[in-house]
């Protein structure tokens, strides 16, 4: 885990952002920095993001990159250590790291692109959110977000390690937003539909109510600082996540006969 460092005397409150190379992380970082937040950026790919910001012309003495993969236990916490260290305890904390590959559970490699996902959306949540659970519940404040999506709601052919792994941070969160609120602390659950970012651009089907990364962030920001125990967005999709919920299996399946499934990794 590498830092480029910032000036520790920059004041504001501070957001922790992962995955913040490209797509909705590096859209919520410019817009919790136009709100007046210090940034702690966390990506694999580091020099892109350090350069992403030298680009936006950001207050370097606002803004920390840290280099670390979230797959890395000890790489993630690592940083998130650090960031304590020189920059203080963030306010907000947004697990946002996450990959989205099609599986064919038939085929024997895709059991690893299925670790894979489930090492990256899963654990690597649950790592960054652990050097800052105590210290924000001592403090008694803060805010744990969870990148979810609304994949997590049903599972869809193709879809099946993303989402599962989705699901699973929906219910994780759950679980975590118990713990935490005796000392004050929230966790916010964020959902998102179809957003035009890298990780959706390939896909091979419609994507209803398809949205910018910068409308999006807008309205999850929003829904971070409104505190929000969960939030679909856009809307629209999360009326569409509550009636193929409410579909019995029989009418669900009917519905998705047919539908192409997401690219899987060697495609």
């Amino acid at each position: 885990m590498s830092q480029n460092s910032a000036n520790v005397s920059a004041s504001g409150p501070l957001v922790f952002i992962t995955g913040a190379s490209s797509g909705i992380g590096q859209a919520l970082a410019a817009r919790f920095y136009r709100a007046g937040y210090r940034l702690a950026l966390v990506a694999r790919r580091s020099a892109e993001v350090q350069a992403w910001a030298t680009t936006q012309g950001l207050d370097a003495s606002r803004v920390a990159v840290y280099a670390a993969d979230v797959r890395d236990i000890a790489n993630i916490t690592a940083a998130g250590r650090t960031c304590i260290a020189t920059q203080g305890v963030p306010d907000v904390v947004i697990a946002n790291a996450g990959i989205s590959v099609g599986i064919d559970t038939a085929i024997y490699d895709d059991l690893e692109v299925m670790r894979a996902t489930y090492e990256t959306n899963n654990l690597g949540m649950a790592a960054t959110f652990h050097p800052f659970v105590a210290a924000m519940c001592a403090r008694k404040s803060g805010r744990l977000v969870g990148i979810a999506s609304v994949a997590g709601i049903r599972g869809l052919p193709g879809h099946g390690a993303y989402c599962s792994s989705k699901a699973a941070v929906i219910s994780y969160c759950e679980s975590l937003r118990g713990e935490c609120r005796p000392f004050g602390v929230k966790v916010v659950t964020v959902a998102p539909g179809y957003i035009d970012t890298p990780l959706t651009q390939g896909n091979r089907y419609s994507m209803p109510f398809l949205m910018t990364a910068d409308e999006f962030a807008d309205k999850a920001y929003s829904a971070i600082e409104g505190g929000v125990t969960f939030r679909v967005i856009p809307w629209q999709m999360g009326v569409v996540a509550k009636l193929l919920r409410s579909l019995p299996n029989w009418l669900f399946d009917r519905a998705l006969a047919g539908r192409p499934r997401k690219n899987r990794k060697t495609n």
